[in-house]
């Protein structure tokens, strides 16, 4: 077990810490953002990682505001993070483990596609600045001004044609169906989805990057591989 995740903080030691009643942490606990271990004696108790928790919900509630169903969108999508960095490294570790030492010579950091890798068609398609402002406010029930406006704080970026026109693409238009899905039914305000915007781009990237170095792996262990099975092949066409 990590470190991080050894429990040992009871409920009144770990309020202190994050500078909160003890009730408050029995509401996230219910809410299900915070999801403390229980002794033999049902005592709760926490570890250093529920704690960091709590932190980022408090700078989340106190300081940005954001209610607790922007907080629950958020704590879902950090959890989402660290699970595919745990799949990542037990993936790697595994691969690294066939490979073994003749992997010295592949260790470098995992990496993005180059910028002139060629991409998929429907990536592609997606990102195509296609729908003027009239439009893609029409596609998502939104008024053009509130789209201008979460331009501005930067919660979408639309490009731009020679005449200074706003072109939206699909992706951008999904990601506006986001924000308001965010604003009108759950009631997030704009520095909740700023950070849950933020942190799904993260997540997108994060993957890209993450299946790209697991196949480089994979593809370095099939071609160590195959110079063995020849050698096998070579050796029973010799002795037939």
């Amino acid at each position: 077990m990590d470190k991080k995740d050894r429990p040992v903080y009871i409920i009144s030691v770990a309020a202190e810490l994050v500078d909160m009643h003890p009730q408050t942490l029995r509401l996230y606990e219910r809410k299900g953002l915070i999801q403390p271990k229980r002794s033999g004696g049902k005592t709760r108790l926490y570890s250093e990682r529920d704690v960091e928790k709590l932190r980022e919900i408090r700078r989340l509630t106190q300081e940005l505001g954001v209610n607790l169903a922007g907080v629950e969108e958020i704590m879902k999508l950090r959890d989402e993070l660290w699970a595919l960095e745990q799949r990542f490294r037990e993936e790697a570790e595994r691969l690294k483990q066939e490979l073994g030492e003749k992997l010295e010579a592949l260790k470098t950091p995992p990496a993005l596609p180059p910028p002139g890798e060629p991409r998929s068609k429907k990536a592609d398609d997606k990102e195509r600045p296609v729908y003027i402002i009239s439009v893609a406010a029409e596609l998502v029930g939104m008024h053009p001004q509130t789209l201008r406006l979460y331009e501005r704080e930067g919660l979408v970026a639309p490009s731009r044609t020679s005449g200074k026109t706003r072109l939206y693409s699909e992706r951008d238009v999904e990601k506006l169906r986001e924000i308001r899905r965010l604003t009108q039914e759950l009631g997030v305000n704009l520095a909740g989805v700023e950070e849950i915007i933020r942190l799904r781009d993260e997540l997108d990237i994060q993957q890209n990057r993450l299946e790209s170095e697991i196949a480089r792996l994979r593809l370095a262990l099939l071609r160590e591989l195959k110079p063995e099975k020849s050698d096998q092949k070579r050796a029973k066409s010799s002795a037939g």
